[in-house]
């Protein structure tokens, strides 16, 4: 049967070799060959089966955020774990289906970490960030690669792309950011057009801080009596690190166009331990170099065939060292390189009908020195490859229906099937409301830690199975003097062996428990409105809410059976307010206000009163303004200044995402630049 598989979609993706570029494609396309611009007042309705979580551009500027895991807390059904500071690992937790049922790409390209499975969103600024765009379940558009099929929910991240006016050849900027903790953040980029349909994409990034900030630790014992409170610093979470980018971007004709982007982060971090039994000090160091070139090809045949291959190769060194007596010493080095090729092609059968055909293939290597692992050899590798097709189908503006397969096959495991199908029905076209709906199944392969590890690894655990359903409405209303946006959607998960993850004492190093089987309901609710107020201002508002039941029913016997998995609140929700205004000549000023919740929770399996985790909310409040002054007497171009003041945690509340982990209390940023 697995044969006949791999026959039947190895022949369809030779015979699909044979039509469409996307949506999305085209207008960046396009953009590089803006003659000037446009202002269309029309409203189009979405196109988008599933319609994802989006920040970008100014209202990504706007928010109080540093790194992307900032900005993702702004999304409704997201819960990020931060372990405290500007150093601290953040990792983000979809639905609570887990980090590892994530995807993040970057550029189109999965950031990948087979050791561990974790992403730390904390090291990719948003100083080079155009969009962030959060899918459950799958993107809309079937022409991507196999392995996007495969996860439970993606994270798409797209770096700012070149856009030049006439008579532009290069645009520099620079800036410079400072505030609490002794940060210290310089930026600098340069774009570049070498010729009509080729730039080039310079980035470059330092982050400094020393991490240390005051906190209250205290603890009330069951009978609400107070075992301590006290007044500390926050010691060892100190951060130094580099970043930088650059991208080559070419557009010829306007149906092809290639990328290359090369991405290099170093840093060495402090990495603060837990608070317990009065310790306020750990002696934990994280040394981390991760590098990555990715290329992007993709074109257009006879109006209705479509190729991208994608290419990335990565090498990422971590440096764990641990001199803390009262924990188990390590010196340990770690080298993982991973090789990835992906092949997707997209037809357009009809106008009203789109079939695409994707095989992806990763090697990934993890080679270590002093690590105390299961197996003996001195390299682990691991193959995959990941075959799919997808179907969509679009009748009129009434009806748009995907379906897809994926076949998953790791090492010498059992290739696993997982099907999909995404529905979108709008009845009333004249109005843009939608009932949106999916089905969809993935798995979650162990990592190389889950595995391996003496402490912790299992080398027999099997693969993480989970079932996704999911019914969303969604509205859009688009008038001259407002715009609104507002959805609703009920999910419900099912996670069979599943695999959680969180500090052993030691950050670096993870507990994991397979909790055999979870079931997780939950409702998000989101609205964002625009409206355009006389002299030129606008206001802004975003809500998000999310209620979120996620329980153990493996087995009845359990004490912890029927309670909530760690870390999982049942209530979370944000609200963001702004008010800008804009001159004709594009200067603009603005305050923005945003709030953030996430309720009670426990840190342990079991519900108790002493796993108990309280609630948490901050207040954020910026102000910033950008004006433009003349470069020269003999030049009407102008160049750009930019200031921005943030106030975080306004009230100073003394909170902590992760037990035992405190965050800052007040502190603030300030930023100044200036492009050209």
């Amino acid at each position: 049967m697995t044969k006949r598989i791999y026959c039947i979609l190895f022949i369809a993706l030779c015979a699909g070799s044979a039509f469409a570029l996307s949506d999305a494609e085209l207008d960046s396309l396009y953009n590089q060959f803006q003659i000037s611009e446009v202002e269309v007042t029309a409203r189009a309705l979405t196109k988008d089966v599933i319609v994802p979580q989006t920040l970008k551009g100014a209202e990504l500027q706007r928010l109080n955020a540093l790194s992307v895991a900032d900005a993702l807390r702004y999304f409704s059904g997201v819960q990020l774990k931060d372990y405290g500071g500007v150093g601290g690992i953040k990792t983000i937790n979809v639905r609570s289906m887990g980090s590892q049922h994530t995807a993040v790409y970057y550029n189109g390209v999965q950031l990948g970490n087979a050791q561990n499975g974790q992403v730390d969103l904390g090291r990719f600024s948003l100083d080079n960030m155009e969009e962030i765009q959060l899918y459950n379940g799958q993107k809309s558009d079937i022409f991507q690669s196999a392995r996007e099929f495969g996860a439970a929910g993606n994270v798409y991240l797209t770096t700012r792309k070149p856009y030049f006016k006439a008579g532009e050849r290069a645009h520099v900027r620079a800036q410079m950011r400072f505030g609490s903790f002794a940060l210290a953040n310089p930026n600098v980029g340069v774009d570049v057009k070498l010729t009509d349909g080729l730039s080039l994409t310079m980035d470059a990034e330092y982050v400094y801080s020393d991490g240390k900030y005051p906190f209250r630790y205290r603890r009330v014992l069951p009978n609400g009596e107070t075992a301590y409170d006290t007044t500390a610093i926050r010691q060892n979470g100190d951060v130094n690190a580099v970043r930088t980018e650059l991208g080559l971007h070419h557009y010829y004709r306007t149906t092809g166009f290639w990328r290359v982007h090369a991405y290099n982060y170093w840093s060495e971090r402090g990495v603060p331990g837990a608070i317990v039994n009065n310790v306020w000090r750990n002696g934990e160091r994280l040394w981390d170099r991760n590098t990555f070139v990715q290329v992007q090809w993709q074109d257009e045949w006879f109006d209705r065939w479509s190729t991208r291959v994608l290419a990335k190769y990565a090498n990422d060194y971590t440096h764990y060292l641990n001199y803390d007596e009262r924990l188990l010493p390590s010196n340990n080095e770690y080298l993982q390189q991973e090789a990835y090729l992906s092949f997707a092609n997209k037809v357009q059968v009809f106008n009203w009908w789109d079939v695409s055909l994707a095989y992806d293939y990763q090697y990934n290597t993890l080679a270590r020195e002093n690590l105390l692992l299961q197996a003996a050899p001195e390299h682990f590798y691991r193959h995959s490859h990941w075959l799919s097709a997808a179907t969509a189908f679009n009748i009129k503006e009434y009806l748009r229906m995907q379906a897809s397969v994926l076949m998953t096959a790791v090492d010498d495991n059992t290739p696993r099937v997982t099907p999909g199908m995404f529905v979108s029905l709008r009845p009333y076209p004249a109005i843009d409301l939608s009932i949106n709906a999916f089905y969809k199944q993935s798995y979650r392969y162990p990592t190389f830690n889950d595995l391996y590890y003496t402490d912790l690894g299992n080398a027999n655990l099997r693969p993480e199975l989970a079932r996704q359903h999911s019914v969303e409405i969604a509205y859009r209303k688009a008038e001259k003097t407002y715009e609104i946006n507002a959805s609703a959607s009920y999910y419900y998960n099912r996670v069979t062996d599943k695999i959680i993850a969180y500090p052993k004492g030691q950050q670096f190093r993870w507990t994991m428990l397979n909790l055999g089987t979870v079931k997780i309901n939950g409702v998000d609710a989101k609205a964002d409105a625009s409206v355009y107020l006389p002299l030129r201002f606008v206001l802004r508002t975003r809500l998000n809410y999310t209620f979120q039941k996620a329980i153990d029913v493996t087995n009845e016997n359990d004490t912890y059976y029927g309670h909530q998995i760690p870390y999982i609140p049942k209530h979370s929700g944000s609200v963001v307010v702004s008010l800008d205004w804009e001159s004709k000549r594009g200067d603009h000023y603005g305050l923005n206000y945003s709030f953030i919740y996430v309720g009670e929770r426990y840190c342990q399996q079991e519900n108790t009163i002493y796993n108990y985790v309280q609630p948490w909310y901050t207040h954020d409040l910026s102000l910033y303004g950008e004006w433009g002054v003349p470069a020269s007497k003999k030049n009407d171009r102008l160049v750009w200044l930019k200031a921005n003041l943030e106030i975080n945690n306004l009230l100073g509340q003394d909170y902590e995402v992760i037990q035992n982990y405190p965050m800052p209390k007040q502190n603030v940023r300030c930023t100044l630049a200036c492009r050209y």
